[in-house]
């Protein structure tokens, strides 16, 4: 559809309303409602939106070591710029219009607190290498009974999964809630998400599902409405999700496996495959690996925002925290996936389900691409077997306070983001760090279940 076809729908239709939305710093999505009038003035000139989604954490609490904005700046209005190539229709609200947007076009934003606008300046710089990154995120997360109000009212207390007991890939378990499983596969897909895949995970209620691969901005933008769209359709169950990284120490916690290639830029030839190595795998994609491995401890607040994202990564559980790489090996950081030009891939284990897109699939480009420009050797062999056992090359850091620390004070970490957006990011993981309530055992549920 053409920007005048759009224009054109959008002025015809009955709906006066429009729904639009932009990402804070923790990938929540904050939005309004505004006349589709408004809506059409502001294609053109922008629309104003009060800077605090950038001055406050998940629970709105303002931040007091911002520089960006705070207090001290008046929450002024930043420029939000509507993203028309954006546009679809939420068919559980009467197909009412929703875009996106990002702040691209406000350079006081652009470069320090906008993860869209980040992720759209490593994709610039992959297309300018002559690589279009294709990307897919998967997400696991867990479903529980009752209302917002009936589980809050609880003090988290009375968690009730919909399903009971272990029961992984189960077909009992998917038509116990067939009506919850059809909504989701069938309104995802009218809502421009498609699903390669869904089924229920391992763990009482939990389900994990894939969205289908695209270039990267779409793929980050689908990622972040996938976890939105869940949630709003489990409430019309009276069901709540939660893609917390580890909600009960007791069961596993919940991944966001980040799925990759890089193409030529007619996406015909992907460029992680080279029939003539016996593996299938490119130099383009082992220096691509060796990028990650090398900066994944220098970035991994990127991958693990919260502190309950640590105890995800507590070195089993379908979650590593070990420096390795396989082939086809799910107990490794990086799992390399050979096959031919349209399926070879990586897959990178170690962000979680809390993880803003944005930022997970930046830094996962960003990362690789560190590994190409500088010609990087996989010196490091493929783990064989348990690689939560091999740390013969080293192991991420344990907590969000040492990972913060270290990013803050890194060369490449700067390097890859600017450092602006590395000053505002671990100014706000600090900030996290320091919301720890040891008096409070639900504190972690109260802050992440509903929201993150």
């Amino acid at each position: 559809m053409t920007k005048k076809e759009l224009i054109d729908k959008i002025k015809s239709a009955n709906q006066s309303k429009i729904k639009f939305a932009v990402a804070d710093i923790d990938g929540i999505l904050r939005g309004k409602y505004i006349h589709k009038d408004k809506f059409l003035s502001a294609i053109e000139s922008g629309v104003g939106f009060c800077d605090v989604i950038f001055g406050w954490d998940c629970n709105d609490k303002c931040y007091d070591n911002s520089e960006i904005t705070g207090w001290h700046t008046g929450y002024p209005d930043a420029k939000a710029s509507i993203d028309t190539t954006t546009f679809r229709e939420i068919p559980w609200e009467n197909n009412t219009p929703f875009f996106l947007g990002d702040f691209s076009d406000d350079p006081k934003y652009a470069g320090t607190t906008c993860s869209r606008s980040l992720l759209k300046k490593i994709a610039r710089e992959s297309e300018s290498m002559g690589f279009k990154p294709l990307f897919a995120q998967e997400f696991e997360w867990f479903n529980f009974l009752g209302t917002p109000n009936e589980i809050y009212d609880s003090n988290f207390d009375e968690l009730h999964p919909i399903t009971p007991g272990m029961f992984g890939y189960s077909i009992l378990r998917s038509s116990l809630n067939q009506h919850y499983f059809n909504d989701l596969f069938e309104l995802l897909q009218k809502f421009n998400i498609p699903l390669e895949g869904m089924h229920t995970e391992t763990g009482p209620g939990v389900m994990e599902a894939t969205v289908i691969y695209d270039d990267i901005i779409a793929a980050a933008d689908k990622a972040l409405l996938f976890k939105t769209a869940v949630k709003e359709i489990a409430y019309r169950h009276n069901f709540m999700a939660t893609f917390m990284a580890k909600w009960s120490p007791k069961l596993p916690g919940c991944g966001g496996h980040i799925h990759q290639s890089l193409w030529d830029t007619g996406k015909k030839q992907n460029l992680f495959f080279d029939p003539t190595k016996p593996d299938g795998l490119s130099r383009t994609m082992k220096q691509y690996i060796a990028g990650q491995l090398i900066c994944l401890p220098e970035i991994l607040p990127m991958f693990a925002p919260n502190p309950n994202s640590y105890k995800r990564l507590s070195g089993g559980d379908w979650a590593p925290r070990t420096l390795t790489w396989g082939i086809d090996n799910r107990t490794a950081s990086i799992r390399a996936i050979p096959g031919g030009n349209k399926s070879t891939r990586i897959e990178l284990r170690v962000p979680g389900s809390d993880t803003n897109a944005y930022l997970a699939l930046a830094a996962s480009l960003a990362a690789g691409l560190y590994g190409i420009k500088n010609k990087l050797n996989l010196d490091i062999a493929p783990t064989h077997g348990n690689g939560y056992l091999d740390k013969s090359n080293g192991v991420l850091p344990e907590s969000l306070e040492e990972a913060t620390k270290k990013m803050a004070n890194s060369e490449i970490a700067k390097e890859l983001f600017g450092k602006s957006f590395v000053k505002h990011f671990t100014l706000t993981r600090q900030w996290e760090h320091q919301q720890i309530d040891r008096n409070d055992p639900n504190w972690e549920l109260k802050r992440y279940f509903e929201i993150i």
